[in-house]
């Protein structure tokens, strides 16, 4: 029996202006776990800093939903330094919330405080979601953002998301957007 084994080398590489996406490598993890780590990062996401077991887990689960999905996250870095920049794609969380996300992938993205405010998120999502109208069959994808959460609601409004409905998640307020396939 032939056993192998999914890594980064088979997640699909993206490259925009500024950015390279590639799959997540047991070297970015220390990277990974400071942007989770950072509360000003987190004040949306949960509202918490992430430990490193749960920054772990939220890695080891990334690899999993490319080998299981065909999508996942990607890491985000900057083409010219090399510079982490954060983390983009598109996930299946199961979540338990009304009305129910269905079968449509959730858009994410976050990043490390350094590199707020530079286009670098509007960058990312617009490259993860080219590749998923190129490579889903999905007809639409979706996201959920905190309302307080001005800077990510205007990134998703910039990408073609659409307020689809109002809701909580975890007891927490939270808005649905939803945008068709392009």
């Amino acid at each position: 029996m032939h056993m192998q084994s999914a890594s980064a080398s088979t997640i699909p590489i993206v490259q925009t202006e500024r950015l390279t996406l590639r799959g997540h490598t047991l070297a970015d993890f220390p990277e990974c776990a400071a942007m989770w780590g950072d509360p000003h990062v987190t004040q949306h996401i949960g509202g918490r800093p992430s430990t490193e077991e749960e920054v772990w887990a939220r890695v080891l689960r990334y690899a999993g939903m490319w080998v299981l999905l065909g999508y996942g996250y990607w890491t985000v870095r900057e083409r010219e330094s090399g510079r982490f920049v954060g983390e983009v794609g598109l996930a299946d969380f199961h979540r338990e919330i009304t009305p129910p996300l269905g079968d449509a992938p959730e858009a994410g993205w976050v990043l490390a405080s350094w590199a707020h405010g530079r286009g670098y998120a509007t960058e990312a999502v617009r490259a993860a979601l080219s590749w998923a109208d190129a490579h889903l069959a999905a007809p639409r994808t979706v996201c959920i953002i905190a309302p307080d959460n001005a800077a990510s609601i205007h990134v998703a409004e910039k990408c073609g998301y659409r307020e689809w409905t109002r809701s909580t998640y975890k007891g927490d307020a939270t808005i649905l957007f939803e945008r068709p396939r392009a």
